[in-house]
C-alpha cells in the first residue's frame, strides 16, 4: 500500500507546495526577462524628456507666430518665408562650406595619425597626448584663438618678432580669414574624437588578412589602402555623421571668434537660429529654421550611411 508523497495531496493533484516552486520558477523567469528594461527605463525616459518633448514642441512653435504673449497660428507662414529669406540660406551655405572642410581635413588627418599610431611602435607609445585638445572646454578654446589671432594679437606679434610682417594681420576682416580661424580650431579640438574611433576600428580587424596580405609582399601603405580602408568604411561612415552633427550645430566658435560677421559669412545655421530667437525674439521663426535643418540632416545621415553599409557589403 502507498503513502500519498508530499506532491500529492491525496486526490492525484500536486500539492500547493509541489506548485509553489514551478510558479516561482515562472515568476523569475518574467522578472529576468523584464529586469533589462526596468534598469535602462529611466535612462530612457530623461532622454525622451530632453529631446522629444523639446522636438514636438519646435514642430508645433513652428507653425504659429510667436514672440511674447500668446502664440497666434500662422500656418506655413514661417516656412515660406524660410524659402525666402537670404539669410537663412546664406547660413545654410556657410555652415555647409565650413562643416565639409572643416570635415575633411580632420578625416585626413585622424587616418593618417591613426595609421601611424597603429603601426609605428614610437608614435604609439605617445597616441595618448593625441587626445589632449579633446580634453579642453570648446568655450575655452574659442577664447584661446580669439586672443591667439584677433584680441590679443600674439600670432601677429610673433610674426612681426620674426620679421615676417610689418603689421597687424586682419584675420577677421575678410570672411575667408575668419572661415578658416573656425575650420583651424575646430580641427584642432576634435580630430582626436575621429582618431580614437579609427584606431579602435584597425585594431579589430582580422590580423590574419593582413599576415597574407604582407606574406605576398604587399607594402603597409598598400595593405591600409586596399584593405583596411574599405573594410573601414562603416566606421569611417559613422563617425563621420556623428562629427558632421556635431558641425552642424557649431555655435560657440562663431558666438565668441567671430559673431556670426564679417558680412554674415560665417553666421551657421545654430547661430542663425540663435540670433532669430534670442535677439529678435522670433520664437515661431526660429523653431521653423530648427525644424527644417533636422529634417535635412535626417536625410543626408540617412543616405551617407545607407551607401556606405551597402559598399561595405559588396
Amino acid at each position: 500500500m502507498t503513502t500519498p508523497s508530499m506532491a500529492d495531496d491525496g486526490t492525484g493533484a500536486p500539492s500547493a507546495r509541489a506548485r509553489a516552486p514551478r510558479q516561482f520558477k515562472r515568476r523569475s523567469k518574467r522578472a529576468k526577462a523584464w529586469l533589462p528594461y526596468l534598469l535602462v527605463a529611466p535612462a530612457v525616459i530623461y532622454l525622451l524628456l530632453i529631446t522629444l518633448y523639446p522636438g514636438v514642441y519646435a514642430v508645433v512653435q513652428s507653425f504659429h507666430h510667436v514672440k511674447f504673449g500668446p502664440w497666434n497660428p500662422a500656418g506655413f507662414a514661417n516656412y515660406e518665408k524660410l524659402w525666402n529669406d537670404y539669410q537663412f540660406w546664406g547660413a545654410l551655405w556657410n555652415t555647409f562650406v565650413i562643416g565639409s572642410i572643416s570635415l575633411i581635413l580632420q578625416c585626413v588627418i585622424a587616418l593618417a595619425l591613426a595609421f601611424y599610431a597603429y603601426r609605428d611602435p614610437w608614435v604609439k607609445g605617445w597616441r595618448i597626448i593625441f587626445l589632449v585638445p579633446m580634453l579642453f572646454m570648446p568655450s575655452a578654446v574659442a577664447f584661446i584663438y580669439k586672443l591667439a589671432f584677433h584680441d590679443g594679437r600674439v600670432f601677429a606679434d610673433i610674426l612681426i618678432r620674426l620679421g615676417m610682417i610689418d603689421g597687424n594681420l586682419a584675420i577677421q576682416s575678410s570672411i575667408w580669414g575668419s572661415r578658416a580661424l573656425l575650420i583651424l580650431a575646430d580641427v584642432w579640438q576634435w580630430t582626436p574624437f575621429l582618431f580614437i574611433i579609427f584606431v579602435a576600428a584597425l585594431q579589430s580587424q582580422d590580423e590574419e588578412i593582413e599576415e597574407a596580405a604582407r606574406l605576398d609582399g604587399a607594402s603597409w601603405y598598400s595593405i591600409f589602402w586596399n584593405i583596411s580602408l574599405p573594410m573601414m568604411k562603416p566606421v569611417i561612415a559613422v563617425a563621420l555623421i556623428l562629427r558632421a552633427i556635431d558641425i552642424t550645430t557649431m555655435f560657440t566658435n562663431v558666438f565668441i571668434i567671430t559673431k556670426g560677421g564679417p558680412a554674415f559669412g560665417t553666421e551657421t545655421i545654430s547661430y542663425f537660429i540663435y540670433r532669430t530667437g534670442f535677439k529678435f525674439f522670433n520664437f515661431g521663426y526660429a523653431s521653423a529654421a530648427s525644424v527644417i535643418m533636422l529634417i535635412l540632416t535626417i536625410i543626408i545621415a540617412q543616405f551617407v550611411v545607407k551607401r556606405a553599409f551597402v559598399s561595405a557589403r559588396s
